[in-house]
């Protein structure tokens, strides 16, 4: 077979070109955007914890800003726009986190008006006890 001379320009060039090929197909899978899939599992589960917690009935802005933003979040992993995604994905989470506190918060507050009542009607009935005495 006959080569030819790596100085010689036809072969430069091939060597040239096979060059910027493999440095554009690096570079594209270098660039291929990878999905926010642990911020988005984060806030789905943070949402379903929620939900359990109550937050439709304590704390349902807050429940709905985290599904907002989650639909938000997948809306941009479709777009192939992850630090959007990531971002929208974080956000779910937090309204979710918070809609969990604000529900158990509100949960524990009822709870104490409860006892306050229970205690009251206590104190009540030892008054009572005490002047049929």
């Amino acid at each position: 077979m006959n080569q030819l001379p790596l100085d010689h320009p036809s072969r430069q060039l091939r060597l040239f070109t096979c060059l910027v090929l493999m440095v554009l197909v690096l570079g594209a899978c270098a660039s291929t955007p990878v999905p926010p899939n642990d911020a988005l599992i984060a806030a789905r589960d943070a949402i379903v914890t929620a939900e359990q917690a109550g937050a439709r009935q304590h704390a349902g802005s807050e429940l709905d800003e985290a599904r907002d933003q989650l639909m938000k979040a997948e809306q941009a992993v479709s777009n192939e726009d992850m630090v959007t995604a990531e971002r929208h994905a974080e956000r779910a989470r937090v309204s979710a986190e918070l809609a969990s506190a604000q529900s158990e918060s509100s949960r524990a507050l009822a709870i104490n008006r409860e006892m306050e009542r229970g205690a009251e009607a206590l104190t009540e009935e030892m008054r009572r006890t005490g002047e049929q005495k």
